[in-house]
């Protein structure tokens, strides 16, 4: 009897302990850094830039037509969703225009947008411009005015839609500073977010076309909330992919993938590792982080700011959320006007001491005449402390 309850129990045993190895394989895998093909990559926590992985990140690489996002971004700025937009003969021109419009014919902006960031029409991006700003060279130089003051050192914009020019190159941790100050934009986010849509032209009249949004992980990747795809034979697979989990956004870049395809197995690796090795930890309310900025020119003597978002923490596997900090980074004087939700300073957070992510700090509004206050201001300033 006895030999006969060693054999079950010896089964169980085993399958317990295979059980038991499954388990911390399947942890080991999970900590281990993505192997993609991809020759850059990025992935950033949404809230803060905070980076959980990068290969290459720095290099200066073609970034195909997710140059879009920054295209959308400034004709959303300039020309709003309802202003009509014509067809020049030179969008009409343009390489590679899947909505296969002609000369002359007419959109709403907001059909174009959708069109440009949905199917990648390049003569849409050069429609969009030169109604935006007059001509695509003047709108270029938006394009490289606004890189700037987001802090993308190694970018510079020759075009609005990413055709290849020696001239036109970014980085992944640049492309993904653009992707997350997109998607603090709810214009921005409704548009990416849309699997498929029919673009309706206003002339000719009653004239539609259903197009497929060609970043393929929307609907199939769980929380998939956007960006944009890329693909030139010089820039090889490009995709900014963005998805939300449990209140936990993460942004991934891709650059230089061998082939459209592979951009999408490597961006779902990007995120899958992400997840799997952070969390997001409450740290303190908006609504409770407020100072105050001495103002010159102004009705008043300070103005206040505060946080764009939350201050939360990503936390990366093995972390103490007790070993963050914050610091501000604010100019001592601002100078009226200043307009209600412009940004003026970061949040910085430090884990260890170490810099590792920010949030923006948005000014209340400060209309632009005198005060007593705002006149000593201006004259002693420089005695002033920080507030």
């Amino acid at each position: 009897m006895r030999k006969l309850l060693i054999v079950p129990v010896i089964a169980v045993i085993t399958v317990l302990f295979s059980v038991l190895f499954a388990s911390l394989a399947c942890a080991a895998a999970a900590d281990a850094a993505p192997t993609i093909s991809a020759q850059s990559a990025i992935v950033i926590e949404a809230s803060t830039g905070r980076v959980i992985y990068e290969k290459d990140a720095d290099a200066q690489r073609s970034p195909a037509s997710m140059t879009k996002i920054m295209t959308c971004l400034l004709a959303l700025d300039l020309l709003g969703r309802h202003q009509n937009v014509i067809i020049s003969q030179n969008a009409y021109q343009t390489e590679d225009c899947p909505l296969e419009f002609s000369a002359g014919d007419l959109f709403t902006a907001d059909e174009l947008l959708r069109g440009m960031m949905l199917v990648s029409d390049n003569g849409a991006a050069v429609a969009l411009a030169e109604t935006a700003s007059g001509s695509v060279a003047k709108f270029v130089d938006k394009m490289n005015d606004e890189a700037k003051a987001l802090g993308m050192t190694d970018t510079h914009f020759a075009n609005p839609n990413g055709l290849t020019n020696a001239a036109h190159y970014s980085t992944a941790r640049d492309m993904a500073k653009l992707a997350r100050h997109a998607m603090t934009r709810k214009d921005f986010r409704d548009i990416v977010s849309i699997e498929k849509a029919p673009i309706r032209w206003e002339l000719p009249r009653n004239k539609v076309k259903m197009v497929e949004n060609s970043n393929e992980l929307l609907g199939h990747y769980d929380g998939m909330t956007g960006i944009k795809t890329g693909w030139t034979q010089d820039a090889g697979g490009c995709l900014a992919a963005s998805a939300r989990r449990n209140g936990l956004e993460l942004i991934a870049i891709v650059m230089k993938a061998p082939d459209p395809k592979v951009r999408f197995d490597d961006a779902r690796k990007l995120l899958d590792y992400g997840f799997a090795q952070t969390r997001l930890k409450k740290g303190i309310s908006r609504d409770r982080l407020r100072k105050s900025v001495w103002v010159k020119g102004a009705k008043q003597a300070t103005v206040a700011v505060h946080p764009a978002t939350d201050v939360n923490y990503p936390i990366i596997k093995g972390e103490d959320p007790k070993r963050y900090t914050v610091t501000y980074d604010l100019p001592k004087v601002l100078e009226a006007p200043v307009a209600a939700g412009t940004p003026v300073g970061k949040i910085i957070l430090r884990y260890d001491g170490k810099s590792v992510g920010s949030v923006d700090l948005l000014a209340e509004q400060a209309e632009q005449g005198f005060s007593l206050g705002s006149a000593f201001v201006s004259v002693f300033g420089w005695l002033l402390p920080r507030l």
